[in-house]
């Protein structure tokens, strides 16, 4: 959103969209409230990315609840952690999320209990539509269920389920669901072997101090 100076024609000031069309006022003020929405989010996620480096999981997690994430009983996400939309991640009990992951949370990200997540994941909810004119963005939510054991440096797009005991390759890019209990890896990921355990009642181990 843009502001004109005073036109020639003595219109006065108004507002026009990125294209440059005059919008009305009714929509001029949803906008500028919308813009500073995303001046306070914007904010609150510098914030929150500067505690993602305070070497403590218990100041952490303070100030991720009060951020809107739900985590479960010993759920725990290591140093490094970036976030969009935070309030709409939940984290079940006892799963362990390596340094530096970047969650969207644009819209619902779920990921279950017991599962172990390595370094470096990135979980995207949200993209731009490229058949859309105006490169409209999407958004979908994913889901990752119990007992999954995710590598480092996996990508993981918009609207993708994982299933129950999952195993996803390092470095794999998962752009369709996986089955419960498969082992999948590439990019794009595919189904490369079947996970041998088949019963799950494991928990992990402790998070690493000062991590």
């Amino acid at each position: 959103m843009n502001i004109s100076s005073l036109n020639i024609s003595g219109q006065g000031i108004f507002f026009v969209d990125k294209e440059g069309n005059r919008l009305p006022l009714s929509t001029s003020f949803k906008k500028i409230f919308v813009r500073f929405y995303n001046y306070a989010l914007d904010l609150e996620l510098f914030l929150l990315w500067m505690v993602g480096y305070i070497p403590s999981h218990m100041i952490r997690k303070i100030f991720y609840f009060l951020a809107g994430i739900k985590l479960g009983r010993g759920a725990t996400l290591h140093m490094g952690a970036r976030f969009y939309m935070p309030k709409n991640i939940s984290i079940g009990e006892g799963t362990i999320i390596g340094d530096h992951a970047f969650i969207d949370g644009r819209a619902k990200v779920k990921i279950g209990k017991h599962s172990d997540i390595a370094s470096q994941i990135m979980i995207y909810n949200s993209e731009h539509d490229l058949s859309n004119p105006t490169f409209v963005a999407t958004e979908e939510p994913v889901t990752i269920g119990d007992y999954c054991f995710i590598g480092p440096r996996v990508i993981i797009m918009p609207g993708v389920t994982v299933g129950d005991g999952a195993v996803i390759a390092g470095g794999a890019v998962v752009t369709k669901d996986v089955p419960a209990g498969v082992i999948v890896g590439g990019v794009p990921a595919k189904i490369i072997g079947d996970r041998p355990l088949k019963q799950y009642h494991y928990k992990l181990g402790r998070p690493r101090l000062f991590q």
